[in-house]
């Protein structure tokens, strides 16, 4: 719970910081991101110690190394489709945006630096129907915080808000 205010007060300071650096209302609204966990663990790691930035396999928006990875919809969490039966925890984070970067998918080896001067990532695509896998990666957030040339470990405009 104590970390879990630090996390709120981090993204109150992350607003604060942007609206005086002249974001727009509109840039500094607060919305919801989700995370899927198959272990209750993970989950509570994550609500406790914050999103951390190498936490994704995905590279599609940017370099997992230098941000975080967060789904857009609480109805396309995971890669594949799910089966019957199987159950899993979903955190639910508050998120400010900032200045969002529309790019395309980028499948090389290469991955995508964060871009000077925005926030976020998001796909240019609509989420797509011919994959699951096409979809998701379409679905998500990519969220950096550079600072001092640097990216942030865990980027203050994420806080995880509470798991299902």
């Amino acid at each position: 719970l104590e970390q879990n205010l630090v996390c709120f007060l981090q993204l109150k300071a992350f607003a604060r910081a942007k609206e005086a650096a002249g974001y727009s209302q509109e840039e500094l609204q607060e919305t919801f991101a989700f995370l899927l966990f198959d272990k209750e663990e993970e989950a509570k790691e994550v609500c406790q110690s914050g999103l951390r930035v190498n936490s994704s396999s995905i590279s599609t928006l940017g370099d997992p190394a230098k941000g975080v990875y967060i789904s857009r919809y609480a109805d396309c969490l995971h890669p594949r489709p799910w089966h019957h039966g199987k159950s899993a925890y979903i955190v639910i984070c508050k998120l400010i945006k900032g200045k969002v970067r529309m790019i395309a998918e980028n499948s090389t080896t290469t991955s995508t630096c964060p871009s000077p001067g925005y926030d976020c990532h998001v796909s240019k695509h609509s989420p797509s129907k011919s994959s699951s896998c096409q979809a998701f990666e379409q679905s998500q957030y990519y969220v950096y915080e550079v600072s001092g040339g640097s990216a942030a470990e865990r980027p203050r405009q994420v806080c995880p808000y509470i798991f299902l």
